[in-house]
């Protein structure tokens, strides 16, 4: 295990994944209901419980299946609370049984590039749809910035102004060691969220605990809902990229020192978090390979990221009670589309280790399929190209 490190690299690296969370805390805040304070408290609770665990950089997103789809329908919270327990279940149910570890071995090192390829550039052109304002939440709101006052500089959209400035930023400062790259855009994005804020609530003092069940979950009338519509579409890519990818990745990235983070403890660990999530009435959560190639990318080496990150957020739920939701319209979405963006292009870029022609063909048919379709259409894809072509009776 990595010694716990705590200072600026690792708080700029907590902060990297950023561009994934916020966004998606702000969906399911104000368009499905979910309070904020559950919300935040859950996300720093697993982020500090994860990073303890497994002694390094842990990742800690919202599940994007789930949340995206809630999202787009505008589903009660009441569904997304029962799906985020039913995967929960299902892998904890997979952790114990040693299923996952059996499977894993049968998964080809092409398709899990396949795999990491597909999310980052997933993740980089969610990434560019923030910066340009092109995204479902910033289409549907009239705004490429919903939550400032101000939308253009003349004729200039600010949205372009802000991206610019952060991706310059970013790109020259990504690899210096004494001004962390994500500190100088995530103070750049607060202060412009602060000066050019739009109004609305104001920030008061709610320091209370919430309680646990909320009253809706007496009713599981939305169970066939939340299985069918959200759990099971959730689960393929669960077991793929935040399982298996991300074990991969965290090999990779930190060698013997990601002893624990096994396909089975990865398992077990989301398992046991959407449980508990949904016993506080917060979102479902998992350990995306790509928020893990953005906390690394971002100067994250320990599990001191996950202390600062989750400290963070569990305080903000904490000491602002229910007006912790403020928090996700704080900084621009044009400058998460940034950092989002640059750590895409990290997980993307693990496939340029296959060298072999048939392999690289595999990563980009999964890539290709999922951008046309989904990741668990573009895995099986992928999984059947490559055993057809190892069989010798095709050929790219």
């Amino acid at each position: 295990m990595i010694p716990i490190r705590i200072n600026r690299h690792e708080f700029a690296g907590s902060l990297g994944d950023l561009g994934v969370l916020l966004p998606m805390a702000a969906g399911l805040i104000m368009v499905n209901g979910i309070d904020p304070q559950r919300l935040f408290l859950g996300v720093g609770l697993f982020y500090i419980a994860a990073g303890l665990y497994f002694g390094t950089t842990v990742p800690v997103q919202p599940m994007k299946v789930i949340s995206s789809l809630a999202i787009a329908m505008a589903l009660p919270r009441e569904q997304i609370f029962v799906a985020g327990l039913l995967v929960g279940v299902m892998l904890v149910i997979i952790g114990l049984t040693g299923a996952m570890t059996r499977l894993s071995r049968y998964i080809p090192r092409p398709v899990i590039r396949g795999v990491q390829l597909s999310t980052g550039l997933l993740l980089m052109a969610q990434g560019a749809r923030f910066a340009l304002g092109t995204s479902s939440f910033q289409v549907a709101n009239h705004a490429a910035e919903p939550f400032l006052a101000v939308q253009t500089i003349g004729p200039v959209p600010l949205n372009w102004i802000l991206a610019a400035v952060a991706f310059a930023a970013t790109f020259f400062l990504l690899d210096s060691r004494k001004v962390p790259a994500a500190l100088v855009v995530v103070g750049f994005g607060l202060a412009t969220g602060i000066i050019l804020s739009n109004g609305g609530e104001p920030f008061n003092h709610g320091s209370a605990l919430p309680a646990f069940l909320p009253a809706e979950m007496t009713s599981l009338a939305t169970f066939s809902t939340a299985l069918f519509v959200l759990a099971l579409p959730q689960l393929p890519m669960t077991l793929g990229n935040a399982v298996v990818a991300n074990a991969d990745l965290a090999r990779e990235l930190f060698g013997p020192d990601s002893a624990r983070t096994t396909n089975r403890a990865l398992c077990l660990s989301m398992g046991l978090a959407n449980i508990g999530s949904f016993l506080l009435g917060g979102m479902p959560m998992c350990h995306g390979a790509g928020g893990l190639a953005t906390h690394y990318r971002f100067g994250a080496r320990s599990a001191g990221s996950n202390l600062i990150i989750g400290g963070l957020f569990a305080s903000l739920a904490l000491f602002l009670g229910e007006k912790a939701g403020l928090v996700a319209r704080m900084i621009p979405m044009s400058v998460l589309g940034v950092l989002l963006f640059f750590g895409g292009g990290q997980l993307a870029l693990t496939v340029q280790d296959m060298k072999e022609r048939s392999d690289l063909f595999v990563c980009l048919a999964i890539a290709a399929v999922t951008l046309a379709s989904n990741l668990a259409l573009g895995y099986l894809v992928g999984a059947g190209l490559y055993f057809a072509l190892k069989s010798g009776k095709a050929h790219v």
